[in-house]
């Protein structure tokens, strides 16, 4: 029969899982745009920077730093490539956009915790277990924790940037559980996304749990997923975490 396990590291995804911008992304650039002169959609800024962000995510992974970039210029032509794709094609007057832009998401006030989050964080730590973050953030993250008074829950924040793996890959989760000091099978990641935040951490043996609304997964995603591994909010972590079984997880 399988027995209870006792979790004692709980690591943690931030961006959608414990945070998420104030106001959605293409206000905010059209909101900045619109300060330098600039009339552009919300709408074309969202889907620009969709489209952006995927082929630059592709092009140079983790903010490309196997190819000279740092976070902040990556960021910056994303920036750049995004207004290019929402029909503005001056580069010169997008620069400083991009510039305010940068400076704004790192700032604690363009971000809110979402419901529930801090809470839970709260409670896990007065169970005695310990908090960890893996996020394939940059290196802003730190000062954003800080700025909304999550920092303070965590033993450490291991980013992508820092690390140079981002999740999915084992590393990042591996060099965690190094620095906790900790066996995998005591140990669960909690995530909104299913590679990253679900497959990802099982795949080096960890136990994880995926923050969705069931009935908006994917079917196919959906029928993968133990129920009692989906948490519809984050106020049901605490008792999956007491009905969860001693076993090695599974891929």
């Amino acid at each position: 029969m399988a027995h209870r396990l006792q979790i004692r590291l709980l690591t943690w995804d931030v961006k959608d899982t414990l945070l998420k911008l104030r106001h959605p992304l293409g206000e905010e650039y059209a909101t900045k745009a619109r300060a330098h002169g600039l009339e552009v959609e919300p709408s074309a800024l969202e889907q620009g920077f969709r489209q952006a962000y995927r082929v630059q995510s592709h092009s140079f992974p983790n903010y490309g730093l196997s190819h000279g970039l740092t976070s902040r210029q990556w960021w910056l032509d994303v920036v750049l490539q995004t207004f290019h794709l929402a029909g503005v094609q001056d580069a010169q007057a997008v620069a400083p956009i991009a510039e305010q832009l940068y400076e704004d998401f790192s700032r604690p006030c363009t971000w809110q915790v979402l419901d529930g989050a801090e809470d839970t964080l709260r409670e896990c730590r007065s169970r005695g277990l310990r908090l960890a973050v893996i996020s394939n953030f940059d290196q802003r993250l730190e000062g954003i924790l800080g700025g909304l008074g999550l920092r303070e829950h965590f033993d450490f924040v291991l980013t992508s940037e820092a690390v140079g793996w981002p999740k999915p890959d084992p590393r990042i989760f591996q060099e965690a559980l190094r620095l906790a000091h900790m066996e995998p099978v005591v140990t669960a990641h909690v995530g909104d996304n299913y590679l990253c935040d679900y497959q990802g951490p099982r795949a080096v043996g960890m136990h994880s749990f995926l923050v969705a609304d069931p009935q908006a997964l994917d079917p196919v995603v959906r029928d993968s997923v133990p129920k009692e591994h989906i948490l519809p909010s984050l106020a049901h972590l605490l008792p999956a975490l007491d009905c969860l079984k001693g076993s090695t997880p599974g891929l």
